[in-house]
């Protein structure tokens, strides 16, 4: 009894005792607790549980979770979540220009930014892959003057960094975090492609744009947003161009040609359907990345498409977000 005399004492009238001594008497306090439950100690520092819940007797209440994209309301019900949670962006330089004579169109860019500024506050992470079409395409270019394949490469890759450099303004004017990073070293205007380091610009709430392509001559800026899609581990590859989706015809042309829902891998590769060259697509079957395409200037596709609603074709995958779940959830059963 003379313990528990002693322990009922406040901590307040030892005056000798320090902070560090006080720490001691507080795991002797609780381990005496533990070996004499029977004892009636009482501690009055404020140092020691100063929780009112734990005062009380009651564990504190943790604070309910809810999973990314999934709003809890007052009464614990859930809103539905977005189906993707990281994407890529792929952005052609055509699409850029818009229907002005500059190789730039403010008005799209300001555009893009916004969209991308309303689903990054969402908590979604964007990267995007921009074109240079708009300004230089190399396959085009390729023997002009003597000029070689690679040599007309190399210069595309330039135009999508100016691209990157433009649309990267635009973005941080309107608040939005925003890197450029390039297949190539240019460290005075951007950072060199690291992938870790993407991915961790990503995780900040920092959209990532990817320019120069993937560095090399001889492919495109659609296989380099399939790349950098499986490397960043992306969920979806975005591809916004100046058309609604795929047709089973060319829409010029023929006035009867049909918008596409769905299609496969396959469909894209047997039917030579000019959606993405064949190693993207090629690049997004192996690694089981649905590819939607949409028309990038009609307000509100990008958020769309990011939420995962219909809009345009999807490629690899399906619209029917209900049935497929239905089918994941019996085939756990």
């Amino acid at each position: 009894m003379a313990i528990s005399t002693f322990l009922s004492r406040p901590i307040s009238s030892f005056n000798a005792i320090t902070w560090p001594s006080l720490c001691f008497f507080k795991s002797m306090y609780h381990q005496f607790k533990l070996d004499h439950p029977s004892l009636g100690v009482k501690c009055c520092s404020s140092h020691i549980d100063q929780s009112p819940d734990h005062m009380n007797g009651r564990q504190p209440e943790l604070a309910h979770i809810a999973p990314f994209g999934v709003t809890m309301t007052n009464n614990r019900t859930s809103k539905p979540s977005y189906r993707w949670r990281r994407v890529l962006l792929k952005v052609s330089g055509e699409a850029l220009a818009g229907d002005q004579a500059q190789n730039i169109d403010p008005k799209i860019t300001m555009a893009i930014a916004t969209e991308v500024a309303a689903v990054t506050r969402l908590g979604i992470e964007v990267a995007i892959v921009v074109g240079g079409g708009n300004i230089f395409r190399g396959s085009s270019w390729a023997g002009s003057s003597g000029l070689d394949r690679s040599s007309a490469d190399y210069i595309g890759m330039l135009a999508t960094v100016m691209n990157a450099i433009f649309l990267q303004a635009t973005m941080e004017s309107i608040g939005i975090p925003t890197r450029v990073q390039t297949a190539f070293r240019m460290s005075e205007v951007a950072e060199p492609y690291i992938r870790r380091r993407a991915v961790r610009h990503l995780e900040k709430g920092r959209v990532v744009i990817f320019a120069a392509g993937t560095g090399n001559p001889f492919f495109t800026t659609d296989t380099a947003a399939a790349l950098r899609c499986a490397e960043i581990n992306a969920e979806v590859v975005l591809k916004a161009t100046n058309v609604d989706g795929v047709y089973d015809d060319n829409p010029k042309h023929n006035p009867d040609a049909r918008l596409q829902d769905n299609l496969t891998y396959h469909d894209v590769i047997s039917k030579e359907l000019s959606v993405m060259d064949l190693t993207a697509i090629t690049l997004c079957q192996e690694n089981n990345i649905p590819v939607v395409v949409f028309n990038l200037n009609k307000p509100g596709n990008i958020a769309k498409a990011i939420r995962g609603e219909r809009v345009g074709t999807l490629i690899g995958d399906t619209w029917n977000t209900e049935a497929a779940a239905s089918k994941r959830a019996k085939s756990l059963f």
